[in-house]
């Protein structure tokens, strides 16, 4: 069995993948400093946690499921413990693009990501349709990289991402500077600022006297509609009315030089507050 030392088991994130896991191939070692944590990993999945040296010794692959603002230091912290040929798992493109991470040559680096459960999607039961995030019931997709590392370390890489993120569909590869587009460029500096504006424009018009359950119908089922023919989940045309609304409309709500987010020197710095 392969050994894999999962850092910081018993965190939100962490829990989430020492769950996954459980009847894998892998032989995990549990590293969690947290006494919450190491309770919850006790009274939820049986586990006992380690010491970090500990889990170290003849591990083959180390997960750092730790918040992007301390990877550097638990990085700096374990490094003289990792052996030459050590796959690192980030599951960020955060840390690794800031330079967060220890200059060792000889260390394999590989960052993966989920692309979380799609909107449109075919899934039945209940529960998995709850799945918000991935990882439990939903079926999702992933992106991954290898930073740094020989090329037949990739395959192993992909396959502890595809266990921790499991249900898998898609598996993409990309590279770490195209991670930092997908986020937080796409996925956050974008898509979750414009998230956040269309839920302040349905208070608006709640402020200004629509019942607040029929505009979020309202918007959410407009979001359904118009998202599947402006992303191509299936062929239709807008009305003329909302072609016109869109003409006047984005110029109203968007910067001209909007795109500016996905430069390299706006993606640095949005990064470095984040870490």
């Amino acid at each position: 069995m392969t050994a894999v030392a999962l850092f910081g088991a018993g965190g939100k994130m962490g829990y989430r993948l020492a769950t996954n896991l459980v009847g894998s191939r892998f032989e995990v070692r549990h590293v969690e400093l947290n006494p919450a944590g190491q309770e919850r990993l006790k009274s939820g999945l049986g586990f006992d946690c380690v010491e970090p040296d500990e889990a170290l010794r003849g591990a083959e692959v180390v997960v750092l499921a730790v918040p992007d603002t301390v990877i550097g230091k638990v990085a700096a912290g374990i490094e003289k413990h990792l052996k030459a040929g050590t796959i690192v798992v980030i599951l960020d493109a955060a840390a690794p693009f800031a330079g967060h991470l220890p200059e060792r040559s000889d260390l394999t680096y590989f960052v993966t990501h989920p692309c979380h459960p799609p909107i449109f999607n075919d899934e039945t039961e209940m529960a998995a349709k709850r799945d918000f995030f991935g990882g439990v019931k939903a079926k999702q997709h992933i992106v991954s990289a290898l930073m740094q590392g020989p090329e037949e370390h990739y395959a192993l890489g992909e396959e502890v991402a595809k266990v921790i993120w499991a249900p898998v569909m898609r598996s993409h590869r990309v590279t770490v500077e195209q991670m930092a587009l997908l986020e937080p460029g796409l996925s956050e500096t974008v898509c979750a600022s414009l998230l956040v504006a269309m839920r302040e424009a349905m208070d608006e018009v709640v402020r200004r006297g629509v019942p607040k359950e029929a505009a979020r119908d309202f918007l959410l089922g407009h979001m359904n509609v118009l998202g599947s023919v402006i992303f191509e989940e299936t062929q239709g045309v807008f009305s003329d009315a909302c072609n016109k609304a869109i003409e006047f409309g984005k110029p109203m709500l968007m910067r001209d030089d909007w795109k500016r987010v996905f430069e390299p020197q706006e993606l640095a710095d949005s990064i470095r507050r984040i870490t």
